[in-house]
């Protein structure tokens, strides 16, 4: 079955949704890429200038097909972190902050209703998307939905910023995001200073590396936890005037932080 698009009044968020999606098979079934232009072709949340790159983005998927359009995806989007759509992951990065954070959004969406039918982790934008769009049909609360994209917005600006930088014709897609929370364009520019300094991620070379397996030395992890057990003891021993063997050490709670308290890596 083709993906469904919806009736709500930000139903372009789903068009949206699919569209940064994976281009799985059944996108390109039946007229489901069509009826995406003709919703976007007709929203008023967006200028027609964005409106027309979206066009042109769906045009194009049309004319490349499944096959070709899916390689050109998994080169973009999942060929390094620069432009991961895991949202969380342009917040938190590998901290524990992040383990908590999924928990936190998969609860407001357990209390909103919202089931995740797919193997995907809830802070993926295209889910965050469709949830949103969800929300849409049943607070029936515009203001409200604007607000939660301007929360992420700053990571979403600098994606179009750094797409934008590849000339992909993804970008429009963005930018509508970024109008739909009520934002200028010009945000992205805001960006475009700190994107011309990084290094590409998406070569091969660079994949080579983030995978690449620290050499490590036994001995000398061996040597450096022994030191430091027996510095512990002596600190604890120290403090509580006795000699005895070093507490042990818990891992602290971890605790959620938002969108809002964190500009994007």
């Amino acid at each position: 079955m083709p993906p469904n698009i919806g009736d709500s009044d930000l139903k372009l968020l789903k068009v949206i949704s699919l569209l940064i999606d994976y281009p799985s098979n059944e996108l390109f079934v039946g007229d489901t890429l069509a009826d995406c232009a003709e919703i976007v072709a007709t929203s008023p949340l967006i200028s027609p200038e964005v409106r027309a790159q979206i066009i042109n983005l769906i045009e194009d998927l049309i004319d490349t097909g499944s096959l070709e359009s899916q390689a050109r995806y998994d080169g973009l989007f999942e060929r390094g972190r620069s432009l991961s759509l895991w949202l969380f992951e342009h917040v938190h990065g590998e901290s524990r902050d992040r383990g908590q954070a999924m928990v936190d959004l998969m609860n407001q969406y357990e209390e909103a209703g919202f089931e995740i039918g797919v193997k995907e982790l809830p802070d993926f934008l295209p889910l965050y998307l469709e949830f949103l769009a969800y929300q849409a049909t049943v607070i029936d609360d515009d203001i409200q939905i604007r607000m939660d994209i301007a929360d992420v917005s700053h990571i979403i600006a600098l994606l179009a910023a750094r797409l934008e930088e590849r000339g992909s014709i993804y970008q429009g897609c963005f930018n509508a995001l970024l109008q739909i929370a009520g934002k200028p364009l010009a945000v992205i520019e805001e960006y475009q200073e700190k994107i011309s300094k990084e290094k590409p991620d998406d070569t091969f070379d660079a994949i080579d590396k983030e995978w690449e397996e620290e050499v490590v030395d036994f001995m000398d992890a061996q040597q450096e936890e022994r030191c430091s057990s027996q510095s512990n003891t002596q600190n604890l021993a120290a403090k509580a005037g006795v000699r005895k063997p070093a507490a042990k050490l818990v891992d602290a709670p971890v605790h959620w932080v938002d969108f809002k308290s964190h500009s994007a890596n």
